[in-house]
């Protein structure tokens, strides 16, 4: 048992201060040291948390810091040599989603991380929380029958000026557009809950922002447990939510949030003739809504322990493959894609690169 884990942060944006939150909140660990392109802001975030190193670049952190953990809050551009160069100095490296613009580049990073016996994690924090493990497993055991159809939506509104950051909404700096940046959150929770996928047919649409990627994409699913989903996203939704809703044959489970989910999020509605099973399907009484810092502790107690990662930090690459194969059948006017024709794909395990159906109006 590690009895303290030395934590690091690289990239000290919004998203760091819910990594230092939660290592804070985690009674063995401490962050001991942040770097950032900008010293300027890796100097106030440290002097905000506390921390009592300031690095200008992570190769001076890893030497000199020696972290048993690090935590890879950058773009995603960014991910792949920033997680292989902490694997390398012997840290297990926690990465925010999406964990890397293509498949090969996560594909280097879990090869990085297992070379050197070290655990890659991927930040897909709405897997976590005690009704999603509840729904979870009684998905798992049967109890609401067989799965029939889903929807998944990530509908959420970005302005002109969101996009006009310049690494934001380009192919090769952000990999992809809210398809990947945004929605692959939901898109993990139905891959938590429904298992693996079977085929994706899909399109990318431009209709209203100026970007290179898309603002909204439409997909058809399907699952191995025979389930079919419909996942639409957008970043021009100005009333926003997160919602899953998951059709068996003994009950309709949904979850509506927008950031994050407790248990009033989500609701449980038995078909007729098995309102008797509605008591046993019941939330927990105690509740643990989603959030990074569950995340976090659930992965350090494993770190620490030695023992194998549990559900929350598992699986990195099924959504990433997911949303991939989304952007792998939009460049193939809505083609069929399966698992197999992901895995020997000739251009979308490099990029994400795909056509997007411009609707806007002539200007």
């Amino acid at each position: 048992m590690t009895e303290t884990l030395r934590c690091a942060i690289v990239g000290t944006g919004a998203i760091a201060r819910a990594h230092a939150t939660a290592i804070a909140a985690y009674p063995h660990a401490e962050l001991v040291a942040v770097t950032d392109l900008s010293r300027e802001s890796a100097t106030s975030f440290a002097a905000e948390f506390g921390v009592p190193e300031v690095y200008d670049d992570l190769p001076a952190l890893l030497a000199s810091a020696h972290p048993d953990v690090v935590h890879v809050c950058t773009p995603p551009v960014a991910h792949r040599d920033q997680s292989v160069a902490a694997s390398r100095a012997g840290a297990h490296v926690i990465v925010e989603k999406p964990p890397a613009p293509s498949l090969e580049e996560l594909d280097d990073m879990r090869a990085a991380a297992a070379d050197a016996g070290r655990e890659l994690v991927v930040v897909f924090q709405q897997r976590t929380g005690t009704a999603a493990a509840h729904v979870k497993r009684l998905l798992e055991q049967g109890a609401f029958g067989r799965t029939l159809i889903a929807q998944c939506q990530t509908l959420w509104f970005r302005d002109a000026a969101y996009f006009a950051v310049p690494w934001r909404g380009r192919w090769e700096t952000e990999g992809g557009g809210p398809t990947l940046g945004h929605a692959i959150h939901q898109i993990d929770l139905l891959a938590f809950l429904l298992g693996d996928w079977q085929s994706v047919q899909a399109r990318l649409w431009r209709l209203d922002r100026e970007t290179q990627t898309e603002d909204a994409s439409t997909a058809t699913v399907t699952f191995a447990n025979g389930a079919i989903a419909s996942v639409v996203t957008s970043a021009v939704s100005p009333r926003e939510t997160s919602a899953i809703r998951i059709d068996t044959q003994r009950a309709t489970i949904t979850v509506d949030h927008l950031y994050g989910h407790g248990h009033e999020h989500w609701r449980i509605t038995p078909a007729p003739g098995f309102e008797a099973e509605a008591d046993a399907w019941r939330l927990p009484d105690t509740e643990e809504p989603s959030g990074h810092d569950v995340l976090l502790r659930d992965v350090f107690d494993a770190l620490r322990s030695g023992s194998p990662l549990p559900a929350v930090g598992t699986d990195p690459a099924r959504s990433f493959e997911l949303v991939a194969a989304i952007y792998a059948s939009a460049a193939e006017d809505g083609a069929v894609v399966t698992p197999a024709d992901l895995a020997a794909h000739p251009t979308h395990r490099r990029s994400f690169a795909s056509a997007v159906v411009d609707v806007r109006p002539a200007p």
